[in-house]
């Protein structure tokens, strides 16, 4: 028989599957790696389901692994590779991304730890305590990156360029 905690993770699991892979695919930008990530991430999560101590922690507890994971597809892809939308096969899942992809485009080319920030504030809409526990990083140093982001994000947006 499952456990309280098995059930509320396998909910958990199976209702955020779009979310995950919106996640996965803001940061991979490729249909089959970001469907990659999530089963990874699913599976290392119930993996290390006995390593959640605080089930209310769940969001942040697997939006960390996910994070992680995406991360280490790209730290072993070296590159990014962007693969405009009519190349994709059409699937049940569709481009998360707007249609005009210039803010996706310019999200994307901020520094690696403002754009989790970004991305995880507003894709996700998680809040900086969140964001702050999914990430590791002190509170403080999540509303700077945040801030700053958006900063940039807010003048190439305008079309001026930084200094």
């Amino acid at each position: 028989m499952a456990s309280l905690k098995e059930e509320l993770l396998e909910s958990y699991l199976i209702g955020g599957q779009e979310r995950f892979y919106r996640l996965a695919y803001s940061y991979l930008r490729d249909r089959e790696e970001a469907l990659d990530a999530v089963q990874t991430a699913v599976c290392r999560c119930l993996e290390r389901r006995d390593s959640l101590r605080d089930e209310a922690a769940l969001g942040t507890w697997f939006t960390r692994i996910l994070v992680n994971t995406c991360m280490d597809l790209l730290r072993q892809r070296r590159r990014v590779t962007f693969v405009p939308p009519e190349a994709l096969d059409a699937g049940s899942y569709e481009d998360p991304l707007p249609e005009d992809g210039a803010l996706a485009d310019r999200v994307n080319g901020l520094p690696p730890e403002a754009q989790t920030v970004v991305k995880l504030r507003f894709y996700e809409d998680m809040t900086l305590r969140e964001i702050s526990e999914v990430t590791g990083w002190n509170l403080n140093t999540v509303k700077s990156r945040l801030y700053a982001g958006l900063k940039k994000l807010r003048v190439s947006l305008e079309g001026v360029t930084l200094e």
